[in-house]
């Protein structure tokens, strides 16, 4: 929800072509800031294909990041991250550094909607180095308020809360959308946050997070209306009836909510009209009206299967779960438990079939990014250079290991060689208690010595991969199931016999594999989710296993 826009370019060509790429994108501003999205996008969608086919580089990223900023709120996640990504690819030509900063902030908000929070950090790292290398204080509210959002969306409230106290700190000055945004997730937090301290006991803490989180939501409600954005209302509406419902002032509650639910539904807002709904039946279950809050979470229910929010329907279906269980309805209570837990596992599926898609757009985007610079290679000295850059792209710095870019390429060749082709993933067991009790630099040690182990094991025909953090790859060429299995039992047990010991006394590492084999149609994605999907159960069935055929 930025306000900043991306810079100039001074290589922009002023053209035709140009202006009208600038009229385009004036439109679809004029159209995000009125809360048309819809319009919006396609405006922005319009100007970047214009800018491309002039080769407006600059002018493209500009409407890239705008079309991804109005997919978000749409619900078009996937298209959004696409989006960003293709941004960055030419700001990185211009090196236009301001500008990747803003669209790696604005990356990290369709990333922590599909589930993908490590990658969003990972964005919002880099953009929060280049905020700091530019002293940018404008960069660097936009970096702490999103980090703040992400951490809010994994549950971290503390870490949240320290998160967006930080950029309100920064925001004096700067234009209303920035103020807007801030005071409303300040609030949005807060809605959560209270109950935990009430939980506690720390009913002064409680008490003082209220008071302040209403003061917030008060100033953005005026800034929403001053604004005349029914986007900015709506969202606004819902998180100040729920601070109402907390304070005990269930009347202004409903009334607020009810508002929420009436713009969104005006405007084709499906996940806030969907929200809406939610938070009405949260509120009678507050005031003890188990009866009337089912039949509002069962609407709801409704309403966010068909919008596709499945971290909404959860949550709806764990609240009924708890509604059913105060009026003893047991039967209904344990149906939607287990609704809840399905959906967790669907929800698990479908983070592994986006990161699977969106893998194979990263890696198409950069193999047409480097034939675009091989193109530019003129003399020895620039060949050796670039192969040099390609080197670097295709492996791991800290294991040697073939990276992620390296194996998304040549798992397809692997298939298309012919022969069966099984695909592993393996996740290092309880790492971040490895980094916590003994330290970074002992965890990167051990991240070197099972990147050892794995690729010392497998044969010369095979792949071993890091795929990212503690997560490896293997793909193992011409083997059935059964051998494929084997295979990664002796891996298995490989890195928990490793003497850990000799590295830091008390150390004990296992790993887990979750494997899967290649059908004959060569359907990879769905092998690679299969893959994780079975890694998940190797997690949950107690770690240090092989879950597989």
């Amino acid at each position: 929800m930025s306000g900043t826009s991306l810079a100039e370019s001074p290589r922009s060509p002023v053209t035709a072509a140009a202006v009208q790429v600038t009229a385009l994108l004036d439109q679809a501003e004029e159209a995000r800031l009125r809360g048309d999205y819809r319009a919006g996008s396609s405006l922005a969608r319009q100007s970047a294909a214009l800018a491309a086919s002039a080769g407006d580089g600059a002018g493209e990223a500009r409407a890239l990041r705008s079309m991804a900023n109005q997919l978000l709120r749409l619900g078009e996640q996937e298209a959004a991250v696409t989006a960003c990504r293709e941004a960055v690819a030419v700001l990185e030509t211009l090196q236009d550094d301001p500008a990747i900063c803003e669209v790696l902030t604005a990356q990290a908000m369709p990333l922590t909607d599909l589930g993908m929070h490590e990658e969003a950090l990972e964005a919002l790292a880099r953009a929060y180095e280049i905020a700091q290398k530019l002293g940018d204080r404008t960069l660097l509210y936009w970096v702490h308020n999103r980090t703040g959002v992400v951490h809010g969306s994994m549950g971290d409230r503390d870490r949240s809360t320290a998160c967006l106290m930080k950029a309100l700190t920064i925001v004096e000055g700067m234009d209303d959308e920035a103020r807007f945004c801030i005071l409303n997730n300040l609030g949005d937090n807060a809605v959560y946050q209270i109950p935990l301290l009430r939980a506690d006991g720390n009913h002064a803490g409680a008490r003082e997070t209220l008071d302040n989180a209403l003061t917030y939501v008060d100033e953005a409600l005026q800034l929403a209306r001053d604004a005349r954005h029914p986007y900015r209302e709506s969202i606004c509406l819902d998180n100040y009836g729920m601070l109402r419902a907390l304070d005990g002032d269930f009347e202004s509650a409903d009334r607020m909510i009810e508002d929420s639910r009436a713009i969104a539904v005006i405007h084709g807002y499906r996940s806030l009209e969907s929200a809406a709904l939610q938070h009405q039946a949260h509120v009678r279950l507050m005031r003890g009206e188990c009866a009337k809050a089912i039949e509002g979470l069962l609407e709801a229910l409704v309403r966010a299967a068909d919008a596709g929010e499945t971290p909404m329907m959860m949550e709806i279906h764990r609240e009924l779960s708890d509604a059913y269980e105060q009026v003893a309805d047991f039967p209904a209570a344990l149906l939607h438990y287990k609704a809840f837990h399905a959906l967790e596992r669907t929800a698990h599926n479908h983070v592994a079939a986006a990161r699977a898609r969106m893998a194979v757009h990263r890696f198409e985007l950069d193999n047409a990014r480097l034939e675009a610079e091989l193109a530019q290679v003129r003399s020895a000295e620039l060949e050796v250079a670039t192969l040099a850059w390609q080197r670097q792209a295709t492996e791991d710095p800290l294991t040697g290991l073939p990276n992620r870019r390296y194996a998304e390429a040549r798992l397809p060749e692997m298939l298309v060689s012919g022969g069966s082709l099984s695909v592993a993933m393996a996740d290092v067991d309880l790492f971040k208690g490895v980094n916590d009790r003994f330290g970074h630099f002992v965890g990167d040690e051990v991240l070197r010595q099972i990147a050892a182990v794995l690729r010392d094991n497998v044969r010369d025909t095979d792949l071993v991969a890091r795929m990212g953090g503690e997560e490896f790859m293997v793909a193992l060429d011409g083997v059935d199931a059964g051998e494929a299995r084997a295979r990664c039992e002796i891996l298995r047990a490989q890195v928990a016999s490793y003497p850990w010991e000799g590295l830091q006394p008390g150390l004990r590492v296992t790993i887990s594999f979750g494997l899967a084999v290649v059908p004959a149609a060569g359907d990879l994605p769905a092998a690679m989710v299969l893959a994780d999907r079975r890694l998940y159960e190797a997690k949950r069935a107690g770690r240090n296993r092989v879950k597989g055929d």
